[in-house]
């Protein structure tokens, strides 16, 4: 069995990896030191397409599958903002 990435999903890991560093660490910083919603990264997943990326086409989401969903959690905790902001990006949906 090969576990090697899709060109397609390694594209994906790209793509959010760029919006999450885009952030910066004074804003992972400010959202674990204040809280709140991380609206900001929301927007950006929003603007990318990239919100209910598992969710079937036909109900506005992405038709993507669970392993992009979770490649798309794993690069956002792999940035600053942790997994509870992954969890919240994965629960969201526009």
């Amino acid at each position: 069995m090969d576990f090697a990435l899709t060109p397609q999903q390694e594209a994906l890991q790209d793509a959010i990896g760029r919006i999450c560093a885009d952030l910066g660490d004074d804003y992972w910083l400010a959202r674990d030191r204040e809280g709140g919603f991380p609206t900001e990264l929301h927007q950006a997943l929003a603007a990318g397409g990239w919100l209910g990326i598992c969710m079937p086409e036909d109900v506005g989401g992405a038709g993507l599958g669970i392993t992009e969903a979770a490649l798309m959690m794993q690069a956002i905790a792999q940035s600053g903002g942790g997994m509870s902001v992954s969890v919240t990006a994965s629960a969201a949906k526009v």
